[in-house]
């Protein structure tokens, strides 16, 4: 596989191709207006979530082009605090910030400068690939999570 056949995939994977639903797909039917609603037998709401997501990603995107990033404390800081169960304003604004932290590690994907395999120098033993496959399987996983919660919201 050449190197910019292997960028296309896992920006393919990122932007939630195969049978990976996307962000935009995930968000857009999410019922807004219920995001802080606790669901019985779930410790977290549809904005915790979501935002659980976009730290995680903020960090990895973070980690993977700055040295001096420090990663929040695991695994409090990569929650919001519990009793911040969200509200639409706090969604929507997850949901610009989440797809423009997307954008940006696409960018670095897309970045021909860069070296795919290179361990990260501040890391011990991450590379650009590694984590941009863990920023798509991480997002994958919790997509599924939002699918379900909105669908039991639906439901009630």
């Amino acid at each position: 596989m050449s190197d910019k056949s292997l960028r296309k995939h896992v920006l393919y994977l990122l932007r939630g191709g195969g049978a990976h639903i996307s962000f935009d797909d995930a968000v857009a039917d999410f019922p807004v207006e219920l995001c802080g609603k606790q669901i019985d037998g779930l410790p977290y709401t549809g904005w915790q979530v979501l935002e659980h997501m976009r730290i995680a990603q903020w960090d990895i995107l973070e980690f993977s082009r700055d040295g001096s990033h420090a990663s929040p404390d695991w695994p409090k800081g990569y929650w919001p605090k519990p009793e911040q169960t969200g509200t639409p304003d706090l969604w929507h604004e997850s949901v610009e910030r989440f797809r423009a932290d997307l954008k940006e590690m696409e960018a670095l994907l897309e970045d021909d400068s860069k070296d795919l395999f290179a361990k990260i120098p501040h890391g011990d033993g991450q590379t650009i690939l590694r984590e941009a496959l863990l920023v798509a399987d991480h997002n994958a996983y919790h997509l599924g999570v939002l699918v379900a919660m909105q669908r039991l919201l639906k439901a009630n």
